[in-house]
Formats: structure tokens, sequence, C-alpha cells
């Protein structure tokens, strides 16, 4: 299975990356890991994850605050975003229709 993530998800992760080295060396790495891991578990059991609207899923880091939004469109994964939890819900769905 493929994983393709959207242009505005692949920025986010990104910008968390910098973030994320800014605070700490390496912590930047540290979540490209657990990034790297959720995708694995993704592409492994793609409808494991919890549904959070019709031909959504949500798949939640480990260590990070961050959740992988994605659905499933043929035999690819494609990533709509990637989440941070605590800041403003569903802002990522006018991605959905862009992605159409």
């Amino acid at each position: 299975m493929k994983v393709r993530f959207l242009k505005p998800a692949q920025s986010e992760v990104d910008d968390a990356v910098a973030w994320y080295d800014s605070q700490s060396r390496s912590l930047g790495t540290q979540f490209l890991d657990d990034i790297d891991r959720a995708v694995r578990r993704i592409v492994a059991y793609p409808l494991a994850s919890t549904k959070i609207e019709e031909g959504i899923r949500r798949c939640l880091l480990s260590r990070f605050p961050y959740g992988i939004i994605y659905g499933i469109d043929s035999e690819t994964v494609v990533v709509v975003a990637v989440a941070h939890l605590h800041r403003e819900p569903r802002y990522w769905i006018d991605r959905l229709r862009e992605k159409e």
C-alpha cells in the first residue's frame, strides 16, 4: 500500500520538526520516528484507527500530541493532515474537498 501526504500535511510535519528541533536537539528526529511508526501501523492495519468522518480515520502518535488524519483511496493511504491534538479541531476538513 502506498502513502501520499497532501502538501499541507507535509508542511505540518516540516513545521513541527523545525519547532521540536528548536526546543531540543534531536527532538525533531524523534518526532519523525513517531510519525514513521504511525504510518507503518496505518499501512499494516489501515482500518484499525478511529473513524472520525465518513471515510476518514485518525491514528494517534504514541509520544507526541499529534494525530495523522487519513483516508484510503484504492491502494493508497492519503494523509490529509498531521494535526496537533490541542489546537483547533477539524481545521483540515476543507482539504477533503480539495483532494477530490
